[in-house]
Parts: structure tokens; sequence; C-alpha cells
């Protein structure tokens, strides 16, 4: 039980990728919180959890809003005394163009977005923990050199959200705050089945690895758990890449 006793935040936990970690972090002995903008989506993960033992709750909360999310993490340390671990892994809504012809509102969607909510939720968490000494910040994406024609603002949001996790792993790491990102080079089980492109997008995944698979979304819940655990409580300030040789670092 690697996060025995552990009090998880995951917002975007109604997507698969949310949904998955919140499943690990539950198998792994954490109670887990909920947080998402689809109660439906919410209640099934929930569901899904408790009907194998697990600890889990939930919430419908935008992750965009400073008041939302400050008032939810007080209400879950109100209501399981700290917060342990806080992983937001919301859409961005990523318009992907070339950038010779996306507008400047498309370029930017992902860039704010992605800089607003993983700034507030890590803050919000962060005032609890640094009264604790010990935390673990989680995001995922994750940036590197390479990148593709075409992408519009994505990549950029996600090299940003880098910029964020080293400043925040510098400013919270002398109160025992762990921050780290997970990266994987694209997950086919997280794409919708009737997502433009999804066919031809999966396909070319797996040329593009060193180990000739993808990561599952059981692998990325399997990492988080364990990144999140005590037994990683040396790493910090980088990236854990899971991408199966997809991304050379």
């Amino acid at each position: 039980m690697l996060l025995e006793n552990k009090v998880a935040v995951i917002y975007g936990a109604g997507g698969s990728i949310g949904a998955a970690v919140a499943r690990a972090f539950a198998r792994e002995g954490a109670k887990v919180f909920l947080a998402g903008r689809t109660q439906a989506k919410l209640d099934k993960v929930v569901d899904e959890i408790r009907a194998k033992g697990g600890a889990a709750d939930r919430a419908v909360v935008d992750a965009l809003d400073e008041q939302a999310v400050n008032e939810y993490v007080d209400a879950v340390v109100e209501q399981a005394e700290y917060v342990d671990i806080s992983f937001n892994v919301i859409g961005v809504g990523d318009v992907q163009q070339p950038l010779t012809e996306i507008s400047v509102a498309d370029f930017l969607q992902p860039i704010t977005t992605a800089m607003r909510t993983q700034f507030l939720t890590t803050r919000a968490a962060a005032r609890h923990m640094v009264k604790r000494g010990s935390g673990v910040i989680l995001h995922f994406g994750g940036g590197g050199p390479q990148t593709l024609a075409g992408l519009g603002g994505f990549k950029i949001a996600l090299d940003a959200v880098e910029g964020l996790r080293r400043q925040w792993a510098v400013e919270l790491g002398s109160h025992g705050i762990r921050v780290v990102t997970l990266k994987t080079g694209g997950i086919p089980e997280s794409i919708p089945e009737n997502y433009p492109g999804r066919d031809a997008i999966i396909n070319s995944l797996l040329p593009t690895t060193l180990l000739n698979r993808t990561a599952t979304l059981a692998d990325v819940g399997n990492v988080a758990a364990f990144v999140a655990s005590d037994l990683a409580r040396t790493i910090t300030s980088t990236e854990v890449n899971i991408s199966c040789g997809a991304i050379v670092d």
C-alpha cells in the first residue's frame, strides 16, 4: 500500500487519465477527492473505486476559478484534516493549427488555461502542505526540445507548465514539498473514439517509441502512485519520462 493514509486531490478526474490515476491511488490506500466539471463522470469513477473497497469522494469544481479551488481544498482539509497529493490533469482546450494560420485567441487558449489552473491548484494545496512540512504536486504533459509542426500553442503550454513546475519546486522544496511532471509520448486509450483523425494519431505513436509499445492508462496510474509515494521522496523538480522512449531526454 504505497499511499496508505495519504489524501489526494485530483482535478480532471472524470477524464480517462485522471480516472486512471484516481483508481491507482485508491488501490494503493489513498483517500481520493475527485474534482471535475461533469457530475456523472465523477460519480462513475467514485462508484468503481468504492466497489473495490477504496475511499473516494467527488465534487464539481471549476479548476480555473480561484475562489472555487481555494474553497474546495479548504473543504477537503476540513474533512480529511490534510492533503498530501495534488494532481491536475484538466484539458486545456487547445486548437492545433500552424502558427501562421491560428488566431491569437486560439494560440493563447491552452497557454493561459494551463498557467491559470496549475498555478491555482498548486497554490491552494501548497498553503496546507507547508503547514505539515510535506506534500507532492504532480503535473502531467512534460516538455523537451522535440516538437511537431501545427500544434498551435499546445507544446508551448506544456513548456510553460514546466517553467512553473521548476519555480514551484524551488519555492516549496524547503517545506518538504516535491513537484514532479509525468510525461508520455501519447496514450492511445485516452483519445476519444469519435476524435477526428484518431486512427491516424494512434498509428503515428508506436513508430516513435524505442520499446515498440506506448504507455497505457494503467502505466500512468502505476507510475503516478510510485512518484507520489514516500519511496520517491528524493525525486523533485524534474520530469519522470514514461514515453517508452518516444521522447528522448
